[in-house]
């Protein structure tokens, strides 16, 4: 697995146990749910990952009670560490490029609200403007390929325009409300001076 596959299923895993502790039928149940929306999951990754966490200390194996075991097997949970929680919260800064991309983009999303507002704006800005070299793209080369391209190809290309317009439109209105959110800031500030 890559590095920045790698990078984003740690993410997930840490993010997922900051939620609650689970064992790893739940874990991978979650993160298909998670990963599975953006991008295939490999099963196969999914335990050389928790090992490397639990070599790392990020993430910590907890034996059942033997009275909730089931059918005789234990199930291992896992859990977050505070080295996993620290990790974790480096990573959720983390806003350069590689948090706008189609492969990770999705997984910083869905732990927003663990991230800082300043780094949730940076990272949807940088979306929207990828999103936007791709839409300048793919447009300069439908207009130079246009007559071409057979009419099933040409929704192919419209229907892929057309989500990628849908998606900046989403982020457009996402940024907004982030602003307008950070301009109004925390309640307890506006009213604490007037008291």
């Amino acid at each position: 697995m890559a590095g920045g596959q790698r990078r984003v299923l740690e993410l997930a895993v840490l993010g997922s146990l900051h939620e609650t502790p689970l064992h790893g039928y739940e874990l991978r149940k979650r993160l298909n749910t998670l990963l599975g929306m953006f991008r295939a999951f490999s099963y196969g990754s999914l335990y050389p990952c928790l090992r490397s966490l639990l070599e790392q200390g990020l993430i910590a194996e907890e034996q059942p009670a033997q009275a909730t075991i089931v059918g005789g097997r234990s199930k291992i949970v896992y859990k977050l560490t505070a080295e996993g929680k620290e990790r974790l919260q480096e990573l959720l800064t983390q806003a350069g490029p590689s948090a706008w991309e189609d492969e990770s983009f999705g997984v910083h999303f869905a732990f927003f609200r663990h991230t800082e507002a300043e780094v949730r704006l940076r990272i949807l800005e940088g979306r929207r403007s990828r999103l936007e070299e791709r839409l300048d793209s793919v447009r300069t080369a439908l207009a130079r390929t246009r007559e071409r391209l057979d009419s099933y190809t040409l929704e192919l290309q419209r229907h892929g325009l057309e989500s990628v317009e849908r998606e900046v439109r989403w982020l457009n209105e996402l940024i907004a409300t982030e602003r307008r959110a950070s301009e109004r800031g925390p309640a307890t500030d506006t009213t604490s001076s007037d008291e």
